[in-house]
C-alpha cells in the first residue's frame, strides 16, 4: 500500500487552514499544517511535503520569503507550491518568481482544490 501524499498548508487565518484542512483530508491526502512563513519552512524540512499551499502575507515570515528558502532545499526543490493570497495581481508576479507554480486568489473556491491537487499530484 502506497503512503499517502502529504500536502502542508502554510496560512496564518485558522479558518481558512481548517476549512482546507477538512477538505484535503477528504481527498485522501494528510495534511501538514503551518502558522507562518518560518514554521512553513520547518515543516516542510521535517516532513517533506508533495504538495504546499502557501499564503503569500503571514506574519514572522512571509510566504515569498518561505517559499525561497523552500525552494532552495535538496529535498523540497521540485515540489509544487500554489500561493494564495487576496492581494492584488502584483503580488502573482512576486510569487511565481520566489518559485511558486501558480497562484490563487482569496476568497478561495473551495472548489477548485481538489482538480488543482489532482493536476501535480497524480
Amino acid at each position: 500500500m502506497r503512503a499517502k501524499k502529504k500536502v502542508l498548508i502554510a496560512e496564518d487565518y485558522a479558518d481558512i487552514r481548517t476549512m482546507m484542512r477538512i477538505l484535503v483530508r477528504t481527498y485522501g491526502y494528510e495534511v501538514i499544517e503551518a502558522r507562518d512563513g518560518s514554521e512553513a519552512i520547518e515543516k516542510a524540512k521535517q516532513h517533506q511535503p508533495d504538495f504546499i499551499f502557501m499564503d503569500l502575507m503571514m506574519p514572522v515570515l512571509d510566504g515569498i520569503t518561505a517559499t525561497q528558502v523552500i525552494r532552495e532545499m535538496e529535498s523540497c526543490s521540485e515540489v509544487p507550491i500554489v500561493a494564495v493570497t487576496a492581494y492584488e495581481r502584483s503580488f502573482f508576479n512576486k510569487a511565481l518568481e520566489a518559485g511558486c507554480n501558480e497562484v490563487i486568489e482569496k476568497p478561495l473556491d473551495f472548489n477548485s482544490l481538489k482538480p488543482l491537487l489532482s493536476q501535480y499530484l497524480y
